[in-house]
């Protein structure tokens, strides 16, 4: 076979650092078409991202050849540093480790559908208790005391 052709489509979820809603909305959608131009440079499709003060979430469309996890690193890592830099906010730090599920083609429109109203899911659904939920849905199994920095 000379050529491969994939789609794998992939959620993934991070938190900001001790779980504190540092994400203001005055520019938030600056941050997400900053994240947006880093996973489009790494040559993989941007599908929906958004989130809360205190997390994002991404779906992206993955090439075979992609390393989730250097691209999550590089995500965070230059999205930190441009938080900083633009000024929005000096303290800022993604926590470490981050949450990926996969899905189906059938399933892409309810996820982005799912990611574009994040907003008035949190009104009714904790971002702790949505993302047990996923834990739970995907089962995947974890080390409660390894999950993201829950601040009291």
């Amino acid at each position: 076979m000379s050529s491969t052709y994939t789609q794998i489509y992939i959620q993934v979820v991070f938190a900001v650092k001790g779980r504190h809603s540092l994400i203001h909305s005055d520019w938030e959608e600056t941050l997400y078409r900053y994240i947006t131009g880093i996973v489009k440079a790494k040559e993989q499709k941007l599908l929906a991202i958004n989130g809360m003060p205190d997390h994002v979430h991404l779906f992206i469309g993955m090439k075979a050849n992609c390393n989730l996890s250097e691209l999550v690193r590089e995500v965070k890592k230059a999205s930190n540093g441009f938080i900083r830099e633009q000024g929005f906010c000096r303290r800022f730090s993604w926590q470490e480790g981050f949450g990926a599920f996969s899905y189906g083609q059938s399933q892409v429109n309810d996820v982005i559908k799912y990611i574009n109203n994040q907003k008035a899911h949190h009104r009714q659904t904790s971002f702790h208790t949505e993302y047990l939920e996923l834990l739970k849905r995907f089962e995947i199994e974890y080390q409660k005391d390894r999950l993201f920095e829950w601040i009291e």
